[in-house]
């Protein structure tokens, strides 16, 4: 994610040696403007999410008054515990969000360990390479290491990209048209935009019901959220990403609940990129034998 504002700042300064000065910037540049948006937000989410929740009985009722003869009565005791018992926890986890960013300030480990790779991360990889003799072998991991580095890089970057871009977009819209807890519901739908699938349907679904049932703009939201799937996903999101995650979206709704399975919400988020490496790395290997097969029919 860093690599390209180092390189550019490496670029612009003058003289040689300067990588670790223009990886110094960097650190400087986005660590404050992480911090600075970070204690903007964060502060206005936590008071959104209080006053949706000391509103959330008079909305319930709102809701029950249009479900009333639609809605079996079990469904709707069901539906009203575990919305209640998830507005309820909203002030905690604003809380618990705005302590772990407080907290992220203490981790170095995580910095340190990105400053070397960006400033010592070509080395290392010719170091690697040259414990294999030339040939085709050192050829093949060559192009898988090339080719992991660059999905890599094209995964993150756009999922970061798509995330601000949803937050944009959801809280300039709903701000605009008038709907409550418009900073609150662009925050959410941001961060639950690293979960492949799941986590965008979730938060149209949590738009929809609090913003567009709260505020009596249901047709607007609607609209707004299948007209912004439509652009996120077939505009944006395979511009982002690159020719290097092409996956199947049947295999990625399997990788996500996989990796849910196995490791929780770490694992819907590494679910993609594990999927992507394993596709690289099959198809160099494939492509490797399908070129010394050739070489052996035409030898």
């Amino acid at each position: 994610m860093l690599a390209p504002l180092v390189n550019l700042i490496d670029r612009i300064l003058p003289g040689k040696r300067t990588r670790t000065p223009a990886l110094a910037l960097s650190y400087v540049l986005v660590v404050g403007l992480v911090v600075l948006g970070a204690s903007l937000l964060g502060s206005r989410v936590v008071q959104q999410a209080n006053e949706l929740a000391l509103t959330f009985p008079n909305t319930l009722k709102g809701w029950e008054a249009i479900f009333q003869n639609r809605v079996p009565d079990s469904m709707k005791t069901e539906l009203t515990v575990r919305v209640n018992a998830f507005i309820g926890s909203l002030p905690g986890y604003g809380l618990q969000f705005l302590a772990l960013l407080g907290n992220l300030i203490y981790v170095v480990i995580i910095p340190i360990l990105a400053f070397l790779c960006l400033k010592d991360g070509a080395l290392v990889r010719r170091h690697i390479l040259s414990f294999m003799e030339p040939g085709p072998q050192r050829k093949l991991l060559d192009n898988i290491l090339a080719d992991m580095d660059l999905v890599l890089a094209h995964y993150m970057r756009a999922l970061v990209l798509l995330s601000a871009t949803t937050f944009t977009c959801y809280s300039i819209f709903l701000t605009v048209v008038g709907v409550h807890y418009s900073i609150l519901l662009g925050v959410m739908a941001g961060m639950l935009e690293f979960i492949p699938l799941i986590g965008p349907l979730a938060a149209g679904l949590v738009t929809l019901a609090v913003g567009g049932v709260l505020s009596g703009h249901v047709v607007t939201v609607l609209i707004f959220l299948v007209v912004f799937r439509l652009f996120q996903d077939y505009v944006a999101s395979p511009h982002l990403m690159g020719h290097g995650v092409e996956l199947h979206p049947l295999l990625v709704l399997f990788g996500v609940f996989g990796g849910a399975e196995l490791a929780g919400i770490a694992g819907t988020f590494l679910s993609v990129p594990v999927l992507a490496l394993v596709r690289v790395l099959y198809l160099r290997v494939y492509q490797a034998r399908q070129e010394a097969q050739a070489a052996k029919l035409v030898g």
